[in-house]
């Protein structure tokens, strides 16, 4: 028998884990140029929908997993924002 509750742990750590090179690598060199801002506002903005629903679900497993990751797509973003909108271009 699956305990679906460890399986949805695995799903998570892997799916969150997965969202951490990127993350490593922006926060580290803040390099957001090959990145769409499109695509990180909407990825984020999903993400807190998915929180949000786990919230409402009670279920530990989503919002552990999407508090992680929304915490790192909006460092990403972030950066993403500033360079687009602040950085000067050398």
């Amino acid at each position: 028998m699956i305990d679906f509750e460890i399986l949805g742990y695995v799903a998570a750590t892997l799916t969150t884990g997965s969202f951490l090179p990127q993350a490593i690598l922006t926060i580290r060199t803040r390099d957001t140029e090959a990145l769409s801002l499109t695509m990180y506002s909407a990825f984020t903005l999903g993400v807190l929908c998915w929180l949000l629903y786990g919230i409402h679900l009670s279920n530990n497993v989503i919002i552990v997993a999407n508090a992680i990751t929304l915490f790192l797509a909006s460092l990403i973003l972030s950066f993403k924002l500033y360079n687009t909108f602040f950085k000067t271009k050398k």
